[in-house]
C-alpha cells in the first residue's frame, strides 16, 4: 500500500515523458512585444525614428509604452496629424491612465502615435509600419525513404510512446 501511494503522489516517468514530448511540438510563439524607446520609455528627448529604424514590426506584435501617467498620454493619429502633432482628433487613444499601455499590432499597415499635451513637438511621436510575418523556411526534400527522420519519425518515436504505455500500465497493475 506504501509503494502504491508515493508512485502515485509524483508525474510517472511515462507521463513525464509525454509531457515533454508534447511541450517540444508546440510551435515558438513568434509575436514580439517592444518596449517603446527601450530602456527610455515614452518620454521627451528620444528619437523615436532611430528606436524604430531596422525594427521589423510583424501583424501580432505589440508596442509597450511605458511613460509619466500624470504628464503624457498616447494617441493613435493619422499620417497627416502625426507629422503636424495634432492631437485633437485621434483614431484612438491607448491611455489607461497607468502610463503602461499595451497596443497590438494586428493590422498590416502605418502606425502613427503621438503624445499631446504638447509633447508631440519635443519629439514624442513614432511611425511603424506593420508587415505580414515571413512564411517559415521551406523543409529541404528528403532524399530517399529510408532517411534518419523517417526512421526517427517513423519507427523511433512511436516505439518509445509504445513502450511507455506498456510501462505504464505495468507500473499501475503493482
Amino acid at each position: 500500500m506504501e509503494k502504491q501511494l508515493s508512485r502515485r503522489s509524483g508525474i510517472a516517468p511515462p507521463a513525464l515523458a509525454v509531457a515533454v514530448a508534447v511541450l517540444l511540438m508546440v510551435p515558438a510563439v513568434s509575436s514580439v512585444r517592444y518596449i517603446v524607446g527601450a530602456n527610455m520609455g515614452w518620454t521627451s528627448n528620444v528619437n523615436y525614428t532611430i528606436w524604430a529604424r531596422g525594427k521589423q514590426f510583424y501583424n501580432g506584435d505589440w508596442l509597450f509604452f511605458v511613460y509619466d501617467r500624470n504628464q503624457m498620454n498616447v494617441l493613435e493619429v493619422n499620417q497627416t496629424d502625426y507629422e503636424a502633432c495634432n492631437s485633437d482628433h485621434p483614431l484612438h487613444n491607448w491611455t489607461t491612465g497607468a502610463g503602461r499601455d499595451v497596443v497590438p499590432l494586428n493590422q498590416t499597415r502605418n502606425y502613427y502615435f503621438i503624445s499631446g499635451k504638447g509633447f508631440c513637438f519635443g519629439g514624442m511621436k513614432v511611425a511603424i509600419h506593420v508587415e505580414n510575418p515571413p512564411p517559415p523556411p521551406a523543409a529541404s526534400p528528403i532524399k530517399d525513404g529510408a532517411s534518419a527522420y523517417n526512421l526517427r519519425g517513423q519507427i523511433v518515436i512511436p516505439t518509445v510512446f509504445a513502450i511507455a504505455a506498456v510501462w505504464d500500465s505495468f507500473l499501475r497493475l503493482w
